[in-house]
């Protein structure tokens, strides 16, 4: 089976995460998400079960919502971890075209090139360039169009309470729960 690995902080889960995922499953049989937990300290980054539950509304037989290596610290463990539970699939991690530029900087990235890549092209970033730079044998490059969406700033359309394009970003699930349990709309 093709196993697709999407990995990240989903700070929240915006349209263009979901808009990824169900395009890659044109390719792929299923889609492990990976929401990572804080390891880097990034500033307003809730916690890792708020963002587990945000995907648990687009949960199915083929987006599966880890909950296991969610405070693993480098990607190439979330694969390996994944590799020990799916022993005979094949892993395809999901990237964007933004993280090929400094990929030499990934924490052990020649592990990570022992799986495929799936590369989300974007920014008008010479991806074969990189593919080259840095070796990488196993890949597809995806196109899809609209996915200019930041979760930065949905985060910033909520605290400032611009509701107004906010479910042009988000799922209205996504909003209703966001507003439930009150995170992003107070400080932390």
């Amino acid at each position: 089976m093709k196993v697709g690995v999407f990995v990240g902080s989903f700070n929240p889960v915006h349209n263009g995460h979901i808009k990824i995922v169900n395009e890659l499953l044109k390719y792929l049989d299923k889609i492990i998400v990976v929401p990572t937990g804080n390891y880097w300290d990034k500033k307003d980054l809730i916690d890792v079960k708020h963002r587990i539950n945000m995907w648990k509304y687009f949960a199915n037989d083929k987006i599966i919502i880890d909950e296991e290596n969610n405070n693993l610290e480098y990607t190439y463990l979330v694969l390996n971890s994944l590799k020990n539970k799916y022993i005979n699939d094949e892993l395809n991690l999901i990237i964007g075209a933004d993280n090929i530029v400094n990929f030499d900087k990934w924490y052990n990235y020649q592990d990570i090139l022992k799986h495929n890549l799936i590369i989300i092209n974007r920014d008008d970033i010479d991806i074969k360039y990189y593919i080259n730079k840095f070796n990488i044998k196993n890949y597809l490059i995806v196109n899809i169009d609209n996915i200019n969406i930041s979760s930065t700033i949905v985060r910033k359309k909520i605290k400032n309470n611009n509701m107004t394009e906010i479910f042009n970003l988000i799922d209205k699930k996504i909003f209703d729960y966001i507003m439930k349990e009150e995170v992003y709309v107070k400080e932390n």
